[in-house]
């Protein structure tokens, strides 16, 4: 899954750092949440093992760079940060998923953009990175730096180095995916799916809590397939029996946030019928009544041809079985517009479903003929204004059916999560309410306080009055 490690001939000799300084190392991590679950393995070794590590190239003594591959502009972007990596610091090691895509010729992509790279490894590859660094910029000797655990510094002991703030974190419960779905290259860069053992992920769960985190944002390829290429064995935490099974994790870490008052919160969820199970637990208040589910289309013929596991029309049944079990879920959504194939009519019913539906978030991508994926070789393929055009119509449904619904909100007080609280939020503040997670869903706009001693702090809830909505947000008074 991942290109080998320059030969130890092809590698620039190692430059120890001055006698007495701790060799640093620049990181760079891009991509989706799992790449940066990734980069925070590598970070957490790179700690344990003494290295310094910076967000920038300038000082630095090499530069690891944790790329994405998944679309072209990915793509670009990866390369153009390994060139400026380059261009600044000279000592470059490449990780992540385009570090496994290949060039016209079958070679390495990367290597065939930028030769001059110390390695190259796939995703998911800590050892490998380790191994390079190890090559290229000596360990140090008598290591002082490890994991000791300090939040604050964004340690967290066992479960490592997060590069999130730190009141909220990733927690990675498997890597790759058995689906093939035609215009996804992903398993070929990331490999069939990998559970890890479910005391493990509790584990770093509860470490996580302990060290002040808020909200737990459960992430994988595909969460709802958690455990079954172990066949669903039993595992063990806190000596007790717990299955590997997302039913079974999701309980846990239910009951194990409820003491600390913290979030969890579920992504990449597909909509199996095992996934109905879990809604009870939101109803019940024990995880967020949130799923995020990466639906990409309504019509099923172009389910079929993308190979999704579900045809529309059991997705509709089942949200709206959702909806009924337990009325406050949010469901947010990725769709894709212009598949190969795709008629005025199929794309008209992925419209009507959306406004059926009422997916409260939804993103949109106009099809990009990624390089590796079956489905461009789909007859079909459309003109790129015309996809361009349709994810233009989408999203402006989309956004209508979002913005109705965040008018039902005003008059309702909500919990607010607080992300941003200048002078103790006198002059207000920015949260997120169970309906928003980090980065790809809205905000609350927080104003100031109408009450003197009322404080605002980062990382802790408060319970504010939505007043109004701005786009894409709410407009709430803490009360």
């Amino acid at each position: 899954m991942s290109d080998t490690i320059a030969p130890l001939s092809a590698v620039v000799p190692a430059l120890a750092p001055p006698k007495g300084s701790i060799p640093k190392v620049g990181f760079v991590s891009l991509g989706c949440p799992k790449a940066l679950t990734d980069s925070e393995l590598i970070l957490t070794q790179l700690s344990a093992e003494g290295y310094q590590t910076s967000k920038t190239f300038e000082g630095a003594d090499l530069v690891i760079v944790n790329t994405c591959g998944f679309i072209d502009d990915a793509v670009r972007e990866s390369l153009d940060t390994i060139g400026e990596a380059l261009a600044e610091n000279g000592r470059v090691i490449v990780t992540g998923c385009l570090g496994a895509k290949s060039g016209a010729d079958g070679g390495n992509l990367v290597r065939q953009m930028h030769p001059s790279v110390l390695a190259v490894t796939g995703p998911h590859a800590t050892q490998e990175v380790m191994d390079a660094v190890h090559l290229n910029l000596p360990k140090p000797h008598d290591p002082f730096v490890d994991l000791v655990p300090n939040p604050a510094a964004g340690n967290f002991g066992v479960a490592g180095i997060k590069l999130t703030p730190r009141h909220y974190a990733y927690l990675k419960i498997s890597e790759g995916c058995n689906h093939r779905c035609t215009f996804c290259i992903i398993p070929s860069m990331r490999g069939d799916l990998v559970s890890r053992p479910v005391g493990d992920v509790l584990k770093e769960a509860k470490a996580l809590f302990e060290g002040g985190v808020k909200e737990l944002l459960v992430i994988s390829q595909d969460t709802s397939a958690y455990g079954v290429d172990v066949k669903y064995r039993t595992g063990f935490w806190d000596g007790k029996p717990v299955k590997t099974r997302m039913l079974e994790l999701v309980q846990t870490l239910g009951e194990m946030a409820e003491p600390y008052g913290a979030w969890v919160r579920l992504h990449y969820v597909y909509p199996y019928p095992s996934v109905d199970e879990v809604i009870p637990l939101m109803a019940t208040g024990r995880v967020l009544p949130y799923l995020d589910v990466p639906f990409q289309h309504s019509h099923p013929d172009v389910l079929k041809r993308m190979k999704r596991p579900a045809s529309g029309e059991k997705n509709l049944e089942r949200i709206l079985r959702w909806r009924e079990a337990c009325p406050e879920i949010v469901i947010r959504s990725t769709f894709i517009a212009g598949f190969p194939g795709e008629t005025e009519a199929e794309f008209q019913h992925l419209l009507d479903f959306m406004v059926e539906a009422q997916i409260d978030r939804a993103g949109c991508f106009a099809y990009s003929p990624v390089e590796g994926a079956v489905a461009n070789d789909i007859p079909g393929m459309l003109p790129q204004e015309v996809r361009e055009e349709r994810r233009a119509r989408f999203m402006a449904v989309a956004e209508e059916v979002s913005a109705s619904k965040l008018t039902q909100r005003v008059g309702a007080t909500m919990q607010v999560l607080v992300d941003s609280a200048p002078g103790m939020g006198r002059k207000g503040g920015v949260g997120r309410t169970y309906a928003d997670a980090p980065e790809i869903d809205g905000t609350v706009k927080l104003l100031p306080p109408e009450k003197i001693s009322k404080t605002l702090k980062v990382g802790e809830f408060t319970r504010a009055r939505i007043v109004g909505t701005q786009g894409h947000d709410l407009v709430a008074l803490p009360v």
